[in-house]
């Protein structure tokens, strides 16, 4: 019977010992996305200024961990990139980083229809601090969630892939955030 319960117990032990805490933000090891059980890859906090605002805490969730940006980005295996605002980030301010982000990560030959990323950056809200932000890949496709309500879909491979580039790709908008994102591992 005690062979029984700790083969039960064990793992939730595990799972709630992997979890992460970063700028008052608790990441869970493991998270359920589509049937899929995506693990914490990492996780970091996204500062601006000589002051060190915070201004989002963000993790990545993916079905096998790795510390390859590229691996992860060419698999068309589920991805989740959640983010948590620590700070207040009008939609306009939001806007301009995601604009200057794909742009950055989307040189030639890589070409962005402006209609999609306008379309995109449409949908990006203005967030408040406790606010939270997905990003969900599955085969080079995203969807968009805000809050826990769903704003917007990615359907535009080139796009969605220069999304998640603008976090794990050659030019992040964070460089160590994007080191935060593939060193700790769940």
């Amino acid at each position: 019977m005690r062979a029984l319960l700790a083969m039960l117990v064990l793992p939730l032990w595990l799972a709630a010992a992997q979890a992460a805490e970063v700028g008052g933000v608790e990441l869970p090891a493991v998270r359920d996305v589509g049937g899929k059980t995506l693990r914490l890859n990492g996780y970091g906090l996204r500062t601006w200024s000589l002051l060190g605002i915070h201004i989002y805490v963000a993790g990545l969730y993916v079905e096998h961990v790795s510390s390859d940006a590229e691996a992860i980005m060419r698999s068309a295996e589920t991805k989740l990139l959640i983010f948590n605002f620590r700070h207040e980030v009008s939609a306009e301010r939001a806007r301009e980083a995601w604009r200057k982000a794909l742009a950055a990560n989307c040189p030639e030959p890589c070409r962005l229809e402006s209609a999609d990323v306008e379309r995109f950056l449409a949908e990006v809200p203005a967030m408040r601090e406790g606010d939270t932000f997905e990003l969900r890949f599955a085969e080079h496709s995203a969807v968009i969630t805000a809050n826990g309500r769903l704003i917007g879909h990615i359907d535009q491979p080139v796009l969605a892939d220069a999304v998640l580039a603008a976090f794990l790709g050659p030019r992040p908008g964070s460089p160590e955030v994007k080191q935060a994102l593939l060193e700790r591992h769940g």
